[in-house]
This record gives structure tokens, sequence and C-alpha cells, in this order.
């Protein structure tokens, strides 16, 4: 499955420079739980809105930043199966974020090859919000370059149990046997189907959990936390993570 993904980029020689990103050892895929918007509102005295907007920005510098490094796949938690347990008011906001945010960056995306794709519930979303993700991903589906990846009404339970009823289904239907069914099975059937798993999990804000993303696909990928807010997370601090998954050893429970 890498294999496609290899030689497509590199990082440019000012960012092995400027920062000490190693061309070699670029992550294929990173996830990031884009967590502290509300905290960075409330420190500020704004309503919890003022933190989702201004964390939009972020989600634009750090797409071109892993762009500029050469990652691949780049998957952000946007918005959990949980969080519509957050005050109406929010979530309509939340809602209506991917239309603010596609409205003001689709255009510099597309000259840039980005291609945007969505994991996650799309049944469960708003008519607008499934309407506008979707004609994202049909306007950016013939890109070749960095693949953004936006999980939405995500959980990471749900996928799971989604890809073994469909399995079970498959077996039921003599389609599938049992003996057949492997890791590379479920990999088949989860939404991320046919990328690679995250190298890199990036969480801001402080807390140190997975909270319910990319479960199956995060196994062996190396977790990388700050107590940096969302909003005021910015491409040195994304650089700074890629430096230290740079430093560590990868053994996926063997020796080097």
């Amino acid at each position: 499955m890498l294999e496609r993904f290899k030689g497509l980029f590199s990082p440019t020689k000012e960012h092995v420079d400027e920062y000490g990103i190693q061309p070699d050892t670029v992550p294929y895929h990173v996830a990031i739980i884009m967590d502290g918007n509300g905290r960075w509102a409330k420190k500020r005295g704004l309503p919890r809105i003022a933190g989702h907007r201004a964390g939009m920005k972020t989600v634009k510098e750090v797409t071109i930043a892993a762009d500029d490094i050469g990652v691949k796949v780049l998957t952000l938690y946007a918005f959990s199966t949980e969080n519509w347990k957050r005050p109406l008011q929010e979530v309509d906001f939340l809602m209506r974020l991917p239309e603010e945010f596609l409205a003001l960056e689709l255009d510099e995306l597309m000259e840039k090859n980005v291609q945007i794709r969505v994991i996650g519930d799309s049944s469960g979303l708003p008519a607008h919000t499934r309407k506008t993700v979707f004609d994202a991903v049909e306007k950016t589906k013939q890109n070749t370059g960095l693949i953004l990846n936006i999980a939405l009404n995500y959980g990471g339970r749900a996928e799971i149990i989604d890809a073994v009823r469909t399995i079970v289904q498959e077996v039921i239907d003599g389609k599938l046997s049992v003996e057949d069914v492997s890791a590379h099975t479920i990999e088949q059937h989860l939404l991320t189907s046919g990328l690679p798993d995250p190298d890199l999990l990036i969480r801001t804000s402080g807390e140190i959990r997975l909270s319910n993303f990319l479960l199956w696909q995060s196994a062996y990928t190396e977790l990388w936390f700050t107590d940096v807010l969302w909003p005021d997370f910015r491409r040195h601090h994304f650089f700074t993570a890629i430096r230290d998954y740079q430093k560590r050893g990868r053994r996926f429970g063997g020796l080097n």
C-alpha cells in the first residue's frame, strides 16, 4: 500500500535547513486531534464559537505546513460522534464551519493540488454540511497532492462495529469464509481503507488520550502531545512534532 505514496513529495531544502527535518523520514500520514478551542476562547472571555473560528485558521496553516514538507495524508478530527452532546448553538456553528472554511480556502487548496476526503457517518450530518463537504470531495477528487482527510461525525468504535457487521454479513452470504477473516480484512472494511495507518498522531491542549479516534489504525502510531491549544498551534509546533517523530525508533513490536 505504501508503495503508492513513495517518491511523490519531498521537503524543500529550506525546510531541511531551517527546521532540521530529514527528507527520508517525513511521516506519510499525520493525524491530529484538534483540541482546546473552547479553552482558548474562555481564557479570552469569548464565546466558545470564537475558539472554533480561530481554530479554523490553524487548519489552513497546518495543512500548508504538512504539504510543504511532503506529508501525504493529513487526517483531522473535526467532529466526533460524541460532540452532539454539546450545546445546540455550538453544534450548529460547528456544522456550518466547513462551509465557511471551504468558501474561503477551497480555491487555494485546489491550486496546491490537495485532495479532500471525509470519513465518518455522513448520514447524520445536516444536509447543508453534507452537500458542502461532498461538493469539495467531488471537486478535488482528481487532485494528486496531499490528501486532507476530515473526520466528521466520526467515532472509532462505531467504525470498527460497522466493519465487523459488514464482514459478518459477507460470511453469512457466503462471500467470505470465517478462515479468511484477518487484520487485512478488517482494514479493507474501515473508513480509511486504501490509506496507510497514521505514522504520527498529534493532540493539542494537554489532554493525553485518543478520544475514540482511529483506534484500530493507531495500534503502532507514534503519539505526540502538547499543552498548546489548537488556535495557538503554529507551523513551528507542527515541525517540532515532526522532528521529534524523526528521532524515534519504530519497531512495530520487533527489534531494530
